[in-house]
């Protein structure tokens, strides 16, 4: 076979190798491949991600919990009483994101409020 008949030649012992592989680009991959509809997220799709962390979360919060059992005293307001380490921290971070919901909430209905009577005074 010659050069010109899509062999390529080596000067390596002469091996004849077949043809050579043409280059692809990716203006051809692009050509080539169907155009694919774009996907685009909804609130379903975005609910179950949030489920997924927020249940890796509760797994991580449960080994916390199991392997800080030692028992701590917990005084409040004149109260007192013993319970889990990881339990009292546990409470104590649902009344820290109570006051957070509950000053949020306020604003939020303080904005609500601001908002109708600045869409009342344009009318």
């Amino acid at each position: 076979m010659t050069h010109g008949q899509g062999r390529k030649w080596t000067s390596s012992g002469g091996d004849d190798t077949g043809p050579a592989p043409a280059e692809s680009t990716l203006d051809d991959y692009e050509r080539d491949e169907p155009a694919r509809p774009e996907h685009r997220r909804t609130r379903i799709s975005g609910v179950w991600i949030a489920v997924v962390i927020a249940t890796i979360l509760l797994i991580f919060l449960l080994i916390f919990i199991l392997q800080n059992l030692d028992t701590a005293t917990v005084h409040f307001l004149g109260m007192s009483g013993s319970l889990p380490l990881a339990v009292a921290m546990l409470f104590s971070a649902i009344a820290g994101a109570l006051l957070v919901a509950l000053v949020g909430g306020a604003r939020i209905l303080q904005l609500r409020k601001e908002n109708r009577t600045t869409r009342r005074a344009v009318r």
